[in-house]
């Protein structure tokens, strides 16, 4: 099982943003799938999750309306649609996967990619 998260750079307010994160070793479709996010200081929280097997989602109240979680299964590839990026959007950015995970938790994913930072700042 293996994530690669890539996307991330430095965008001024207001602007838009789209991490990817491909999945090899597995059929990302069949698993659940989050993206999460550790700003400097603080502990790292779900920003936004999709189940496996209904496909339901879940978005941390802060980026609700803002950011989306769009799945391309002939890709086996997660994005994270970000826009209206606010100055505290400002951290790196994992995405994670599981059989189940949910709820949309770090203990609820045991198979991590890489961070990728993402910078709002005018």
């Amino acid at each position: 099982v293996q994530l690669q998260a890539s996307g991330g750079g430095m965008v001024r307010p207001g602007g838009s943003l789209t991490l990817s994160c491909a999945a090899s070793g597995f059929t990302l479709d069949y698993y659940a799938v989050g993206w999460f996010r550790q700003a400097p200081g603080k502990e790292r929280e779900g920003v936004s999750c999709m189940m496996a097997s209904d496909d339901s989602t879940f978005y941390v109240d802060s980026v609700k309306g803002r950011f989306t979680i769009p799945k391309d299964n002939a890709k086996n590839t997660i994005y994270l649609q970000m826009n209206n990026l606010e100055p505290d959007d400002t951290a790196v950015y994992y995405c994670a996967t599981d059989i189940i995970g949910w709820p949309c938790v770090v203990p609820k994913f045991a198979h991590w990619g890489q961070g990728t930072q993402v910078t709002v700042s005018s």
